[in-house]
């Protein structure tokens, strides 16, 4: 079974695009393979300057550590650690000292509005809570690319509304690709990439 038919699309530096569909439509496909988590069959993936496809798996993966910032439908924090450590693991992964750590984690949970949950573990937050930590770990490496596969999935309607707005909002100096069926993406995002059946339909 083929996921994905001969799509090619550019994204623009700073451009925050949508990547809509139904589910099994190949937009989750489409985004791992953008960030190097699946390699396609054939055809060319150039990411940042980098045809991904050229490099051994170490080598997506210090792309991926360096350069991209990501955000899924399941949280993927650490039960226990509190949010701010929680934000500030990747930067234990590039050697970044623990002051300097804690003072960047620090202020983008502030960005986020969860300044007051500091020492708060996942267990003790909401899960708009959760995914707005989410967002502030993808970014806290200030990421050239940020990819986010269905992040408003595990939210109800308004609490997914506000983490769309607040990912926009937060992620404004960034390339941001969200992968999602949530049609409230057309009016945060600068362009709307509709997939169906592993092909692009429209391009709005």
């Amino acid at each position: 079974m083929t996921a994905l038919e001969e799509i090619s699309f550019n994204i623009h530096a700073g451009e925050i695009v949508g990547l809509v569909g139904p589910s099994g439509s190949g937009k989750s496909t489409a985004l791992h393979v953008v960030g190097g988590l699946l390699e396609p069959i054939e055809g060319t993936v150039d990411v940042l300057g980098t045809d991904l496809t050229e490099l051994s798996s170490s080598q997506r993966t210090r792309l991926r550590r360096d350069h991209i910032g990501f955000i899924f439908q399941q949280f993927h924090l650490l039960p226990a650690l509190s949010a701010r450590d929680n934000v500030a693991l990747p930067l234990v992964e590039r050697g970044v000292g623990r002051r300097e750590r804690q003072q960047r984690a620090t202020e983008l949970l502030e960005q986020v509005g969860l300044g007051d949950r500091l020492s708060h573990r996942p267990g003790e937050l909401s899960g708009g809570e959760q995914q707005r930590v989410a967002i502030a770990r993808a970014l806290v490496t200030d990421p050239e690319l940020v990819l986010a596969d269905e992040p408003t999935g595990e939210l109800d309607t308004e609490t997914g509304a506000q983490v769309l707005e607040l990912l926009v909002d937060v992620a404004e100096d960034q390339t941001v690709l969200v992968a999602t069926h949530d049609e409230r993406a057309i009016d945060v995002t600068d362009r709307v990439l509709r997939l169906l059946d592993g092909e692009i339909t429209t391009d709005e």
